[in-house]
């Protein structure tokens, strides 16, 4: 992807010059995290173990083009931006608009993608000190998208407030769901069962039974508790599962060790265990107040063995811990059994392309009345009984 006129923007009335930036290696962490609002997935470690382990790279398709401002040589701000050459591990899909450009000539690829890779959760895409520094990026980076040869610009899952920004801009909204659940206070899971419907209560009473009698126990691994050989045997069975689904797995086993060296008070792994030896495992996140659910694999094929560990014992974890939101990750309405109800979430979207861009807009405002109605439709299949239904 070539940039005109060069790399470096700088603004004639301020102080703060901002730069495309091709490497982590080359921002200092501590600053980079000051401004990342406690978010882990925008760690300078979790982000730099993607690049440097070659999990997001250019070969696979993620080239690093960040946007840093600085103030100095201070970093004030930064937006994590890839050229991609093409659209897996997004989770937002644009396949159709890439199939109508190839179909009427045109290339959609590169584009430019400001997300964390494989990474569908919440959280800040403009990092900066003020406001007029996000203001100032979400300016900036909409330049370099018209300076470059890429088709479009999208900006996957950023919070309202810098989904309102970039609409400002001139960028398009697009509604999506996923689905959370939010801990209201319970003191145990039975507890929290005792709020749903007597059938959903008495299935995922069933379904935990059934593991129960399969001879399988979990520990839950947190921190510096989680060894080498932990990650080892996690990698293994995330390996396994995708492959068996037909799937190239996107990480790879250096970068869940690199992360558990670099930033293990975030990571928490549910291990299950038959006859006191490990057959699955699943791998979430924490922040502050959040659990992210991220992936998870198993060397043994049990019924119910994947609820229990990716939604049964998170939830339990949540509660135990007195962790605000667990996000259970892209799509799944079979996690409304759970208890994980909908939210809705959004993406802005650029494209160069003036009737490209007139078609897409005319879609998003069909597809963002056909997501109200999906959230107020699912709603009504809530799993919690009328009076206890969760916020």
């Amino acid at each position: 992807m070539t940039y005109n006129p060069s790399s470096q923007y700088v603004r004639p009335d301020s102080p703060l010059n901002v730069e495309i930036v091709s490497t982590l290696a080359d921002i200092d962490p501590v600053q980079w995290n000051r401004l990342n609002g406690g978010n882990p997935f925008l760690r300078h470690e979790f982000l730099h173990a993607l690049h440097e382990t070659g999990c997001a790279c250019e070969r696979t398709g993620w080239a690093p083009r960040y946007l840093a401002a600085f103030d100095g040589k201070r970093l004030a701000g930064a937006m994590p931006l890839y050229v991609k050459s093409h659209s897996r591990g997004e989770y937002v899909f644009d396949w159709a608009w890439a199939d109508a450009y190839q179909r009427n000539g045109l290339d959609y690829y590169p584009k430019l993608l400001c997300a964390i890779p494989f990474t569908p959760v919440t959280g800040p895409r403009i990092l900066a000190e003020s406001d007029r520094v996000a203001e100032l990026l979400a300016s900036k980076v909409l330049d370099v998208a018209r300076d470059s040869d890429a088709s479009s610009l999208h900006c996957l899952f950023p919070p309202d407030d810098q989904t309102q920004r970039l609409a400002g801009k001139g960028m398009m909204v697009r509604h999506g769901v996923q689905f959370h659940w939010v801990n209201e206070g319970d003191a145990d899971f039975e507890q929290y069962l005792a709020r749903m419907n007597h059938t959903k209560r008495k299935k995922i009473r069933q379904q935990r039974r059934r593991v129960v009698e399969a001879g399988i126990r979990f520990r839950w691994l947190e921190g510096a508790a989680i060894t080498h050989d932990d990650w080892s045997f996690f990698a293994r069975c995330y390996t396994r599962t995708y492959r068996e689904h037909h799937n190239t797995p996107y990480l790879s086993r250096e970068f869940f060790q690199r992360i558990g060296a670099t930033m293990p008070e975030n990571l928490l792994l549910i291990v299950a265990e038959r006859d006191g030896q490990p057959i699955a495992a699943s791998f979430n996140v924490r922040g502050a107040d959040r659990l992210y659910g991220r992936y998870w694999g198993a060397l043994e094929y049990h019924p119910m063995l994947h609820f229990e560990a990716c939604y049964h014992q998170t939830i339990e974890y949540c509660l135990a811990r007195g962790i605000r939101v667990f996000e259970g990750g892209a799509q799944g309405e079979h996690k409304m059994a759970r208890g994980l109800m909908p939210v809705q979430t959004s993406s802005v979207h650029w494209l160069a392309h003036p009737q490209f861009s007139e078609a897409v807009a005319q879609f998003l405002a069909r597809e963002t009345q056909g997501i109200a109605h999906y959230i107020d439709e699912l709603h009504e299949h809530a799993p919690f009984r009328s009076e206890t239904k969760a916020g």
